[in-house]
């Protein structure tokens, strides 16, 4: 494809160098508006400056990798609210042998997470858990948070619904769920082994202090409450334990008690005037105030003639001692403390059951999901199906959980289609393309290194979705062009490039920006993980970790 017209292509320039400041600096000073507003004034601008028509701007959002995004999105708050991500953070420190046993932990469990429900979910719900388990044994959050970040890239490769930039290469590709993971599943294992190697050889010296000096207690799954394992999960509404007595109760027996008690200094006050009354009647008098404090009714019974009424008041005390007996039982509740604890057990026994099931139904269909996707079903009506099925089986309003849905990365989303295709529809893409495609073909090792140094430098410049959605197509045409395996291998090259390119600088992935401002904004165990420590790990682990992977994709 030609460069277009000189004004089509300045003028689409300018729009795409907006959308690139606003999505790599979202708070740039001079216009602080976010990546997603970025996205849409860029797509915005395409369609003024007339680099690309209102009918293919529509046309350049993918329905399919959106549908798939919210899918993905909604089945992630379900395990969160199921409680998925606590128990994977009770998994970390399950028997811990020591910080390096935790940091290795930490990079094979955030691997796995991210590969099943995305890389993005697994750092906001677990960063602050890592920083809390850190903390509590006086070791150093930098190596954690690191391991979380960069295990999180790295597993994210291995599945389609891994990463966004895995969505656009699967549904643009055609390649299945099953095929996708063997061709990056062996080289995601490894992966993650060399970069947990790496981390443990980096931070040896830091590690290797012991936690305390009291005597190191085991780490267990108690180190952190399960209700601080993160502030960002959902979880469904909890019981608080039965109380043998609650406040009400409390007033309704404290009382009678203060009543009783100043009826019963009266009739000690009075006794030394009393002349009618016999020793037998002040004892079943005195016997039927202490009944009436266990009840929470009072019987008030004069045992003291009045002054003023002293005939009327004679008479209360006619009865016998038996008919004033048969009224202090009738008086008396029927013990209701048994009967009010064992319903109110038998209730909270109910709940605890109906909410098992519940949890066990969303772990059914997510497991459901994923065996259908192994099997090559369409991947984004797989996804929003488990979705609904979530939603149906819920029995309650679905606006709670679909408000927690990130709208906001799906306009992102929409935006950056538009804008990335009126930047193609200039033709510079294509020409670059053209300087570097004769030497960056996939059937040497030259050309696959050049194509790996060439997405790993514009994945960290512009991002790796638009990295992709940008090389995708020239990428694959240029390796179908040697065989039709070659073009499959060059999606996954470019998949698994691209993912692990996030970890050269903190700027380089959506990840990194999770776990560093989700550590510096905890609460009591805030971190500030800072450029420069990042870009010190990052760039012999991204090196490494890519050229090993490298070199088991390409055998696949």
């Amino acid at each position: 494809m030609a460069l277009a017209g000189t004004s089509k292509v300045v003028l689409g320039c300018i729009a795409f160098g907006i959308f690139w400041v606003m999505a790599v600096f979202p708070t740039v000073p001079f216009m602080p508006v976010g990546r997603t507003a970025g996205s849409l004034l860029g797509a915005m601008l395409m369609v003024l400056f007339r680099v690309i028509s209102p009918e293919d701007a529509y046309s350049a959002i993918d329905l399919p990798i959106i549908g798939l995004l919210f899918g993905t999105m909604v089945v992630s708050i379900f395990l969160e609210r199921a409680d998925m991500f606590k128990y994977l953070g009770n998994l970390l420190s399950w028997k811990s042998r020591g910080s390096k046993d935790l940091l290795f932990r930490v990079c094979i469990v955030s691997a796995f997470a991210s590969a099943l429900f995305t890389n993005d979910t697994c750092c906001v719900v677990l960063t602050e858990f890592i920083l809390k388990v850190a903390r509590q044994n006086n070791l150093p959050p930098q190596p954690f948070l690191l391991a979380l970040a960069t295990s999180s890239n790295i597993g994210s490769a291995a599945t389609p619904i891994g990463n966004p930039q895995n969505l656009v290469i699967a549904v643009e590709s055609g390649i299945s769920f099953g095929q996708f993971l063997l061709g990056v599943f062996p080289a995601m294992i490894v992966g993650v082994l060399t970069n947990a190697a790496i981390l443990l050889l980096y931070f040896w010296k830091y590690l290797s202090v012991e936690k305390d000096q009291e005597g190191g207690q085991a780490t267990g799954p108690e180190v952190v409450a399960d209700d601080e394992v993160t502030s960002h999960r959902f979880t469904p509404a909890r019981m608080s334990h039965v109380s043998s007595l609650n406040p009400d109760d409390e007033d309704c027996i404290s009382e009678p008690i203060i009543r009783s008690n100043s009826v019963r200094s009266s009739v000690n006050e009075n006794l030394r005037s009393r002349s009618v009354n016999s020793e037998a009647d002040i004892q079943l008098a005195i016997k039927s105030l202490r009944a009436s404090s266990m009840s929470h009714e009072v019987v008030e019974v004069s045992t003291v003639p009045d002054r003023k009424d002293e005939g009327a008041s004679s008479r209360k005390f006619t009865r016998s001692a038996s008919q004033q007996r048969s009224v202090i039982i009738e008086d008396l509740a029927p013990a209701p403390e048994m009967n009010g604890e064992k319903e109110k057990e038998t209730e909270v026994a109910e709940k605890r059951w109906k909410i098992l099931v519940w949890k066990t139904a969303v772990y059914l269909i997510t497991l459901g999901m994923l065996i259908a996707l192994l099997m090559g079903l369409n991947m984004s009506w797989t996804a929003i199906t488990a979705a609904l099925v979530l939603l149906a089986l819920d029995f309650t309003d679905a606006q709670a959980c679909l408000e927690k849905v990130s709208y906001s990365l799906l306009i992102f989303f929409c935006g950056m289609f538009i804008t990335v295709d009126g930047f193609n529809k200039t033709g510079i893409p294509n020409t670059l393309w053209e300087l570097v495609e004769p030497y960056s073909r996939i059937d040497s090792a030259r050309g696959v290194a050049l194509l790996a140094v060439v997405i790993l430098i514009l994945s960290n410049v512009a991002s790796n979705v638009p990295t992709v959605l940008l090389l995708g197509t020239r990428v694959a045409a240029s390796a179908a062009a040697i065989s039709h395996g070659s073009e499959r291998k060059a999606w996954l090259i470019l998949a698994w490039v691209s993912t692990v390119a996030g970890n050269l600088t903190l700027l380089g992935s959506a990840a990194n920006l999770i776990v560093c401002e989700q550590a510096r904004r905890a609460q009591f165990f805030g971190y500030n993980l800072t450029f420069w420590s990042h870009l010190r790990f990052g760039v012999p682990s991204t090196i490494i970790v890519t050229a090993i992977g490298l070199l088991i994709v390409i055998s696949y």
